[in-house]
């Protein structure tokens, strides 16, 4: 068993759970439910993922059945079902991304990479994912890095420019 699946079917500790009551101190006592973004969102802070082990334990804390806490994780992009890259790369795959050569900026990342969309890189430090839109239209083609840093008007040079920045960081 992998040290990242240990750390997933693990209790979550104490420390989590005070971050989780921060939370749902924030809406009326009969609505904890509300929390439950931010609640995936400390366990993959503190984890790197969301496993469905941490789903459960979500949701036991919030009082809500596991499947609408596995519902909000498998809707949303930001959160990682399983481990990723230290350097998560979504790119965005729809049309207008499309249509300002978003494709070829993919296919770069992947060629660049030596990895397909969904992989991750031998060494851990990048995983490439596709992603919806992301509301940046008139900036594409458009990446987002570990959900955080929006990258837009992403051409072969600068993405080149990009990777080459974060394993110089790495380094």
């Amino acid at each position: 068993m992998s040290s990242d699946a240990i750390r997933a079917s693990a209790p979550l500790p104490a420390a989590t759970f005070a971050r989780f009551e921060k939370e749902v101190a924030k809406s009326p006592a009969d609505q904890r439910q509300s929390a439950v973004m931010a609640c995936l969102a400390i366990v993959q802070q503190e984890l790197g993922w969301v496993s469905l082990d941490s789903e459960k334990q979500v949701a036991e804390y919030l009082g809500m059945p596991p499947i609408a806490v596995h519902e909000v994780t498998t809707f949303y992009n930001m959160y990682n079902q399983r481990p990723v890259g230290k350097y998560k790369l979504n790119v965005c795959t729809n049309l207008p991304c499309q249509l300002r050569d978003g494709a070829t900026v993919l296919h770069h990342l992947e060629h660049r990479l030596g990895i397909k969309m969904g992989e991750t890189t031998a060494d851990g430090l990048f995983t490439l994912q596709q992603s919806e839109c992301v509301g940046a239209c008139a900036d594409s083609p458009v990446l987002l890095v570990n959900d955080r840093t929006m990258c837009s008007f992403m051409s072969t040079d600068k993405i080149d420019q990009m990777i080459d920045g974060l394993k110089k960081a790495q380094a």
